[in-house]
Parts: structure tokens; C-alpha cells; sequence
């Protein structure tokens, strides 16, 4: 059986910890790097749903894309969700590991299969890292093989990401082009977007003052919502993983869903 520690090298191997941003939280977060590992369950976010599936199914490593702890603990009791679910998972055994932005930025990663999802061609980072070899940086941009409408963009986005809704703004007939792509909560982003002269911003989620200055500057911008902008990759992760260690258990959480609901 693999170690912890192999699976983190592979891990890092195609999300690598360096292409994290400096504020983040990546790597093994929780547990013992020679412990070994015979069943792994990735997700988005650790919640308790999450983790009383991992203990139930004796789940030795957790792949989670969203960091727990995130920020520095200063005492590991029960009194918050965060600290609780650590003292749960450390009772357990059971470690813990995130990629988060290293995963975004990497040449396989979040945004590189959400801009080939959505069909963009000639992909290249919003936000270029400095002398990398690989070209690397974070978000994406590319062009769409014909252009469109806004409305036909979003009908095809709504069956791509198995959607009912999701919010835009922008003229429903305006054009679609160029496009640029940021998983999760990157409305950060739509000023690099306009730099790049993208016609059109998709993204997880963004603040009420960045739909205004979409709206302002005239680029349209889509939310697919957070989870569904990211749910897909730890699927495809809980893929890869099973592909390389083929004496392994591993799978997608069965109990995580989107929060949010539309009624």
C-alpha cells in the first residue's frame, strides 16, 4: 500500500504546492506522512457531512480542495465548526490534504479543464507567473471556435455544468468571443479580463460592486456558482489518483452538495 507521503508527491507532481498563491493554505494539512493508505476520498470543502463520511467509511486520506485548517489555529477544542472537524478527522486518523490555488494554476488543473469544458482554444493564464518554464499562471483565457451569443453561450453552459439557472450580466445578445475563465470566487479577476480584451468573464461566484463594474466596463460576466465551478475537478482528481495507485480505494464524497439552493 502507498504512504501518505507518495500520494502527496503525485499530488504535487501535477498540482504543484509552488504554484499556491501566498496567502493560501496547501499540502498535508492533517496527519502522519508514513501512515499507509488503502481508502481516499476527495471533495471541495470539508464539512461535517464530508467527514462523518469519511469516518463511516474509514477513510485514511482525505484530498479536499478547499484548505482545513485555512488560518492558524490557537487551540484545538470543539467550540467552532473549523476546529471541530479537525479534532474529529485527527481522532479519526484520518489526513487531510488540499492543492487549492496550486491546483487552479496548475497546466491540469481547475481552470485549464474549466476553460476546455466550456471550449476555449488557445488557453493562456490571466495572470502569468514570472519566468516559469511551463507558462504557468492563474486563471485562463482563450477563444470559443465560433462565436456566439451571450444567450447560446449560456444555454450551452447550463447543459455542460447541469444547470437549472445561473446569473449574468450583459445584453443576452451581445457577442461572445473571447473569454476568460477563474474558478470559485474570482471576481478578482475580471480586471485582468478586461486587460486580455475579453469579451466575456466566467467565474464561481463575485461581489454585487464587481457585477456593477463588469456591467460598466461592458464585459459580461457569468456565475455558475461556486461549487459547481470547481465540484467537477475533484471528481476527474478522484480519477487520477485511482489511475496511478490502482491497489487503492478512492472516490468522489457521495454527501457533499451545493449549499445554495434556488426556489
Amino acid at each position: 500500500m502507498p504512504t501518505i507521503q507518495k500520494i502527496c508527491g503525485f499530488l504535487d507532481s501535477f498540482a504543484p504546492t509552488r504554484l499556491a498563491e501566498d496567502w493560501d493554505n496547501v499540502g498535508l494539512l492533517i496527519g502522519d506522512r508514513e501512515s499507509a493508505v488503502k481508502r481516499v476520498m476527495t471533495c471541495l470543502t470539508v464539512t461535517p457531512e464530508s467527514v462523518q463520511e469519511a469516518i463511516d467509511q474509514q477513510v485514511d486520506l482525505i484530498v479536499s480542495h478547499h484548505p482545513i485548517p485555512f488560518r492558524p489555529i490557537k487551540r484545538l477544542t470543539t467550540d467552532s465548526v473549523a476546529t471541530k472537524l479537525v479534532w474529529q478527522l485527527a481522532g479519526a486518523k484520518i489526513a487531510v490534504y488540499s492543492p487549492h490555488t496550486g491546483f487552479d494554476s496548475a497546466s491540469q488543473g481547475i481552470n485549464q479543464m474549466l476553460g476546455s469544458r466550456i471550449g476555449l482554444k488557445g488557453m493562456k493564464p490571466l495572470i502569468p507567473i514570472l519566468k516559469d518554464p511551463k507558462g504557468l499562471g492563474a486563471g485562463r483565457f482563450g477563444t470559443v471556435s465560433k462565436a456566439t451569443t451571450l444567450q447560446k453561450f449560456i444555454t450551452k453552459l447550463k447543459t455542460t455544468f447541469d444547470l437549472e439557472s445561473l446569473q449574468v450580466v450583459g445584453d443576452l445578445s451581445s457577442s461572445v468571443k473571447k473569454v476568460g475563465v477563474a474558478c470559485g470566487s474570482g471576481g478578482s479577476f475580471l480586471e485582468k479580463a478586461n486587460r486580455q480584451k475579453c469579451d466575456t468573464f466566467v467565474t464561481g461566484e463575485a461581489t454585487f460592486h464587481t457585477c456593477l463594474e463588469a456591467k460598466a466596463i461592458g464585459i459580461s460576466l457569468v456565475l455558475l456558482g461556486h461549487y459547481h465551478s470547481e465540484r467537477f475537478a475533484v471528481e476527474e482528481l478522484a480519477s487520477k489518483i485511482s489511475n496511478k495507485f490502482a491497489d487503492i480505494k478512492v472516490w468522489a464524497s457521495e454527501k457533499e452538495s451545493d449549499p445554495l439552493s434556488r426556489i
